[in-house]
């Protein structure tokens, strides 16, 4: 039976609970047999019953507890049940738990990390179904991660692990965003996905935690002649994009699976689009000044006249419940194919 997300993720979370008792589990709803809304802590309380907290409903209660727990020398991760509930943390996070290292001089360090599910496509309305971490992209101090399920080699680089890494080896704050759908989602490996060749890049910023991006071919295929990129759960339908693509209408991408949001080292996918010079950013959260507005602007001043661009994202509307009116608020299959098409 293949691993998915949501398994790896927990195991992560297990993993670290078991390797560190300096780690600390918080979150609402969270104890067995509930196990959190989507099941991603699971079995944590059962294992480490004293160090896994159940709350009441208090965003920012529970993000300056955090904070003080890290500050005092513990490494607690934050569960938001809901990422749209991260506004009601934002002075926390954006005034406060991103700043101290500065403010103090480096005399503190924040080892805290906040883990959140983003998205829709589940029907759960305006206010549980937003995909709001550009919010906190280009916030000083703070890093913000999502995984994937693309990797060269299970299980050394799952999402789990990255889970793990970031809560063992991370002296500063974390924001750790999961997909909705992403959770339920197969890990691709390279060796596990024969019609697919999945390369590995490391970032260039060496602060404490290895948060790659991957590169995704149809193996066997000539040069790519358009650069995708993506994170979370829109990596995987860009993939399926990119294999009707290369199937059907001999159209070859290369799609850039990101881990690293903020801050953004753009080496992996620089070096994707100096190779094909055309560029479609894809993500789920609205288009005006989205995460694919920034990486555009950064590679056309980095590649001056060289690079034809596009976006594929969601509308500029609240997220309907209705199905159908949901579909016509979020990206789909169809946007992006007409958007590389277009490209």
């Amino acid at each position: 039976m293949k691993t998915t997300v949501l398994d790896s993720l927990n195991a992560g979370l297990l993993s670290a609970l078991d390797r560190d008792e300096t780690v600390h589990l918080l979150g609402e709803d969270i104890l067995d047999p509930y196990g959190g809304a989507f099941k991603v802590t699971r079995g944590c309380s059962t294992a480490h019953p004293r160090r896994v907290w159940a709350a009441p409903i208090s965003e920012a209660g529970l993000a300056g507890v955090a904070a003080g727990m890290a500050l005092r020398g513990l490494r607690p991760v934050l569960e938001i049940m809901f990422g749209d509930f991260t506004t009601l943390l934002a002075d926390q996070l954006i005034n406060h738990i991103s700043k101290f290292r500065w403010m103090y001089n480096n005399t503190v360090r924040l080892p805290l990390v906040i883990r959140t599910p983003m998205g829709g496509r589940r029907g759960y309305g305006p206010t549980h179904s937003q995909t709001l971490e550009k919010l906190y992209l280009g916030v000083p101090g703070l890093r913000v991660i999502a995984p994937t399920n693309f990797v060269e080699d299970i299980p050394s680089q799952s999402p789990g692990q990255l889970l793990a890494n970031c809560i063992l080896d991370t002296e500063d704050p974390i924001l750790f965003i999961e997909n909705k759908l992403q959770y339920l989602l197969p890990l691709y490996g390279a060796n596990g996905q024969p019609q697919l060749e999945i390369r590995r890049y490391e970032d260039d910023l060496k602060d404490g935690v290895s948060t790659p991006a991957y590169v995704v071919r149809v193996k066997g295929a000539p040069p790519p002649t358009v650069t995708m990129v993506a994170y979370g759960y829109m990596a995987d339908m860009a993939h399926q994009a990119m294999i009707k693509l290369a199937y059907e209408e001999e159209i070859v991408a290369e799609l850039v699976v990101m881990t690293r949001l903020a801050p953004f080292d753009p080496g992996a996918l620089l070096e994707s689009v100096r190779r094909t010079s055309k560029l479609v950013t894809i993500e789920e959260g609205g288009l005006t000044l989205g995460w694919g507005t920034e990486l555009i602007a950064r590679l056309v001043e980095l590649l001056p006249g060289r690079l034809a661009a596009a976006r594929v994202a969601a509308r500029d509307l609240p997220v309907p419940a209705a199905l159908s009116l949901e579909q016509a608020v979020l990206p789909q299959m169809c946007d992006i194919l007409r958007t590389v098409r277009k490209v």
